[in-house]
């Protein structure tokens, strides 16, 4: 087995990259001949560590088909002495390929013993605001501005692998520990795309608000509010998305929700349609014991669709009801609105659950971290 140790000057300043990789965390990527752990061998497990603003990285070479026991143990030695597994992609192919690994071999995995955060995991779920033509490792390196001088994929360099073991070369060697050196030496930059997840999952608070007044193309004139986010952590890349009657965007230290506002007339729908009459006359459901004095012929039983009672003002949309009274558009609608207030712009408060509530509509998804593999 060859082993090669670096020890590199890194800049931990970005917040999610100091967040997430600590001095208990590990990267590691490993190189294989095949996707079958049966029928394929295992060549390369790198790993890169992190000792203060030192960044260590080590790579364990198996130089024949019979050095998957040495590099194995090599890295789970390794491995021992850290808490968390980060990766990428590592819960869809690296974890489970070397379980197998160690199953076959009579070897314990260790595994089970480890939280594991897979970057891939998340940021592929990113898709519509990334908008990303691939979620390979490179396609987001590209994506992040980050130059390899490896121009080889995985697959491309099995063939060199098994031109090595038959005759060893330099040349070859370093083909193969290049590729996956650049692998887990860019892995940790590929954190700060966590802000954006972490942001979406309710990591900032208002800093301001602000009314505007919007200009559509038909000559139509709209309102809207602009809530100014402070976010955990700064985002790598400038970005927007639009969402029903939303609009994101993510600056560098700070992100702008902008929310279409509903200038008109809506309705709120009355439970139990039993004890109401609809007066077709004013477009409006009333109490029974408040409707006794109407005549009957301007009066008759409420139904579901007519339960309500109608309010002109400026509304807000939200997704449930997360404010009440909550008016619709139709009884049906899942998308509800609440009248804006003095109360609600006045209160930072208020306007963080706010917008923490529109943003979890967007990122319903992240589940807390948890042992086995699994985020």
């Amino acid at each position: 087995m060859i082993t090669e140790h670096k020890e590199l000057a890194f800049d931990f300043s970005d917040a999610s990259v100091n967040r997430y990789f600590t001095e208990s965390a590990i990267f590691f990527d490993i190189e294989t001949t095949g996707f079958s752990p049966a029928r394929t061998s295992l060549y390369l497990i790198g790993c890169a560590t992190r000792r203060g603003d030192t960044l260590c990285l080590d790579q364990f070479f198996a130089e024949s088909t019979a050095g998957e026991s040495e590099v194995l143990d090599a890295f789970f030695a390794l491995l021992a002495k850290k808490e968390t597994i980060l990766t990428f992609n590592g819960v869809g192919f690296d974890i489970p390929y070397l379980k197998a690994k160690c199953q076959s071999l009579g070897v314990p995995s260790p595994f089970e013993n480890h939280a594991c955060l897979d970057i891939y995991k998340e940021v592929s779920q990113l898709k519509t605001l990334l908008a990303l033509p691939s979620f390979k490792q490179k396609s987001i390196e590209i994506f992040l501005g980050i130059d390899r001088e490896d121009l080889f994929s995985g697959g491309e360099l099995i063939e060199v692998y098994k031109n090595y073991t038959a005759r060893p070369s330099r040349e070859a060697l370093s083909l193969l520990l290049q590729h996956n050196y650049e692998d887990v030496l860019y892995m940790p930059r590929l954190l700060s795309l966590l802000s954006y997840r972490d942001m979406l999952a309710g990591g900032c608070t208002v800093a301001g608000i602000e009314a505007n007044e919007t200009h559509g193309p038909d000559g139509t004139i709209g309102k809207e509010l602009i809530f100014t986010l402070a976010c955990d952590s700064p985002f790598p890349k400038p970005l927007s998305y639009r969402f029903d009657d939303c609009y994101l965007t993510f600056r560098h230290t700070d992100a702008k929700l902008c929310v279409r506002l509903l200038d008109g007339e809506l309705r709120f729908y009355f439970d139990h349609p039993k004890d109401y009459y609809y007066l077709p006359g004013e477009d409006c459901a009333v109490l029974k014991s408040l409707a006794t004095g109407v005549d009957r012929e301007h009066r008759r039983q409420a139904t579901a669709a007519d339960c309500y009672t109608r309010k002109h003002a400026i509304f807000l949309p939200q997704y449930g009801d997360l404010f009440t009274p909550a008016f619709r558009k139709n009884r049906k609608d899942r998308k509800s609105y609440f009248a804006l207030t003095e109360e609600f712009t006045a209160d930072p408060a208020l306007q963080t659950q706010y917008v923490r509530h529109l943003l979890s509509h967007m990122d319903a998804r992240r589940p807390p971290l948890k042992k086995d593999g699994n985020v």
